[in-house]
């Protein structure tokens, strides 16, 4: 185990006792994490909150839980650099030092989501703006400006610093660069940012005249005449353009990725190990993850339920599917997740018994292999304080601290599972840019949030039982038998030809309404809409007829619609369901267009509840696919090892025992089921079928 010198008082620290400089050229590690010998377990560790006593007891209650890996350094460059430029790695040197002897892995974090004061103090032009034009100030946590000269060439410093220094310590299995970008600040309106931002649209437009006729600044008078006139889309007296806007948000994402690359290359300069980033999948609509994910060696993500939500388990499994997409259906880790209650959401409410691992497992069967917290020991000060904590306040007496050390076992149990791949045969578009589109203002009702639509068809999908990928709308779909699009106001013309594409070769499409509306300039097409879907859908819509608050029309077959009504022209397609009342009354409010071999569904109204379970099992049915819907409550997920093998993840998460079709083996206990297997309320079993 290599012993690292902490540097004296101002002084820069020395490099580590292997060599660097005498180690091959670091080149990425492909597929997972090395040393890996089970599902990984563990969570953030923040050493600088205790003293060294307390360190000894934590990595004796790690290996007492079974943790193999933890994620430090996270929060610590003032401790790094406590002034600029000088390094002191002492106390760093010292954890990982005895996080090696006690074999427990580390993914090692780059600080800088934490720019310490002397940086805040010494560069105060590169404080975050609001747009608002409020300069953001020091003491809590995130980014400054991410276009900051200053803040780049610091933050790749000390990335650089730590590779330099920890390559090839043994601990170091993973690098974790930065902390969830995006949060709590996803942009800027400072001076860098604008400059940037005019040379990223230089770069995508070439010239002023294709960026006024992309953002049709000749409605309101705002043509340009030089990229110098551009601001960003600053709070203005009344809407700004939302083609403007659109660009910004797709600059933002960008310009936080250009930071998270800088460091990662910093990094691989001197380091093998595989690189990530937690990401926010679907909880930081700020960041479009479908282009980072391919930056990434592993994904990585955070993702704590709202307690307050009783189908707070619902979404979690949409969370962890995403992620999984994300990955493109490699496994991936669960960076953070919570014990037990958070502090940050409005009601904070603690896990029931048994939550932690139904949780958890949800995770492992939708692809994780790797169930990490935050964090390991509760922090006494600070704004997190009343955060669970693998390990609370109230010790190692408490239920949670018992839980977590069962899970431990249980996950040691599971390690079989280890590289098996999910297998979804349907799946659900998301779009970011789309997203952001159309959540500006000014849209025909304020009930189009675009979250709403997603999570009310995935709601669905789950209680029927159907596994999901989601998808960008350029993506091959080929594998899928039946694709929804809940939400998809904004879509460009490679896009919409690959849906096309998809349909004629034999896929079923199923997509909600105010979707196709618009390119990816935020403009209109020429003639009716869904402009972008109209062939696909085989209608016209001649006018949205959104409803009044708590307006609900009567569809045929016993169907309730709200919020939305459309006055469709069939071109080809068949009307399924036609309205009964309402503003579209007479008119066709569900259609269905035959192309090619597929076909392409159209539901102009808001569906809930076991209207939209109904009209989302026909879409199913029209795929080919029957689904036989689980008992109320039961969340089950099939995970495919190389070879075949197959295991069921069955999460009860009802209040009564229930019975799954199962023939197989117990991974925890080794109990034979003889194709009824019985899982208690709040439990869960992993299976391996015969």
């Amino acid at each position: 185990m290599p012993s690292h010198p902490a540097p004296t008082n101002h002084e820069v620290a020395s490099a580590p006792s292997a060599d660097p400089a005498a180690a091959p050229a670091a080149e990425p590690r492909s597929g997972w994490i090395p040393g890996t010998s089970a599902i990984r377990f563990g969570g953030d560790y923040n050493p600088e909150q205790w003293d060294r006593e307390t360190w000894l007891e934590d990595i004796e209650l790690m290996r007492q839980a079974g943790v193999n890996l933890v994620s430090v350094g996270i929060f610590s460059w003032a401790l790094l650099e406590p002034r600029e430029g000088e390094y002191d790695f002492s106390f760093l040197d010292e954890v990982l030092d005895l996080l090696a002897g006690a074999g427990i892995d580390v993914d090692l974090g780059t600080p800088t989501t934490v720019p310490p004061a002397w940086f805040w103090n010494a560069y105060p032009h590169a404080r975050p703006v609001t747009r608002d034009g409020v300069p953001l100030g020091f003491g809590s946590r995130g980014i400054v400006s991410p276009s900051s000269p200053e803040y780049r060439r610091a933050a790749s410093a000390i990335a650089e610093k730590l590779a330099e220094r920890y390559a090839h310590h043994p601990a170091v299995v993973m690098w974790h660069v930065h902390n969830e970008y995006g949060a709590p600040v996803s942009d800027s309106y400072d001076e860098a940012s604008v400059l940037n931002f005019r040379g990223w649209l230089e770069r995508r437009y070439g010239s002023i005249d294709a960026l006024n006729r992309a953002w049709g600044t000749s409605f309101w008078g705002q043509l340009y005449g030089s990229f110098d006139e551009v601001d960003a889309p600053r709070t203005s007296a009344s809407v700004s353009n939302p083609a403007h806007r659109l660009d910004f948000a797709r600059f933002s994402s960008d310009a936080l990725l250009e930071c998270f690359i800088l460091e990662r290359d910093a990094i691989r300069r001197h380091a093998s190990q595989p690189i990530t980033t937690n990401f926010m999948a679907t909880s930081c609509p700020s960041v479009d993850y479908w282009k980072w994910a391919p930056e990434v060696d592993i994904v990585s993500n955070d993702h704590y339920l709202t307690a307050s939500r009783l189908d707070a388990h619902v979404m979690l499994a949409m969370d962890a599917d995403f992620t999984r997409s994300l990955a493109g259906g490699k496994p991936w880790v669960l960076m953070e997740h919570s014990t037990s209650a958070v502090n940050w959401q409005p009601r904070n409410v603690a896990k029931r018994p048994g939550e932690l691992a139904r949780n958890s497992l949800s995770h492992l069967a939708r692809g994780a292999d790797g169930i990490l917290f935050f964090q390991f020991r509760a922090s006494r000060f600070g704004a997190e304080k009343f955060h669970s904590a693998m390990l609370p306040h109230a010790g190692r007496t408490s239920r949670v601290w018992r839980e977590v050390v069962g899970l431990g076992e249980l996950l040691g149990t599971a390690s079989e599972l280890r590289g098996s791949r999910v297998e979804a045969s349907v799946a659900i578009v998301w779009s970011t840019e789309s997203f952001w589109a159309q959540d500006l203002e000014w849209r025909p009702s304020v009930d189009l949030s675009h979250r709403e639509r997603v999570e009310a068809f995935y709601a669905e999908l789950w209680k029927l039982g159907v596994t999901v990928d989601f998808v960008h709308p350029s993506h091959d779909l080929s594998k899928y038998r039946a694709v929804f699009a809940p939400s998809l106001y904004l879509l460009d013309d490679a896009s919409a030809a690959n849906l096309r594409a998809y349909v004629e070769g034999g896929g079923t499409l199923a997509v909600s309404y105010f979707s196709g509306i618009v390119d990816e300039h935020d403009t209109v097409p020429r003639g009716p809409f869904p402009g972008m879907l109209r062939d696909v859908l085989g209608l016209a819509i001649e006018e949205f007829q959104p409803l009044r608050e708590g307006g609900h029309v009567a569809v045929t077959g016993s169907t309730t619609g709200t919020v939305w009504t459309d006055e469709i022209t069939l071109e080809g397609a068949d009307a399924v369901e036609h309205y009964i009342d309402g503003p579209a009354a007479g008119m066709p409010a569900i259609t269905r267009n035959a192309i090619g071999d597929g076909a392409a569904w159209y539901v102009s109204t808001r569906l809930d509840g076991a209207d939209l379970g109904a009209f989302i099992d026909d879409v199913l049915s029209d795929a080919g696919l029957d689904v036989v819907p689980p008992p109320s409550g039961l969340e089950k997920v099939v995970r495919v090892a190389d070879d075949g093998t197959r295991y069921v993840v069955a999460i009860n998460h009802a209040a009564a025992d229930v019975a799954i079709d199962a023939r197989g083996t117990d991974v925890a206990t080794g109990e034979t089921t003889d194709g009824a297997a019985r899982v208690p309320a709040g439990a869960s079993r992993i299976i391996r079928l015969a």
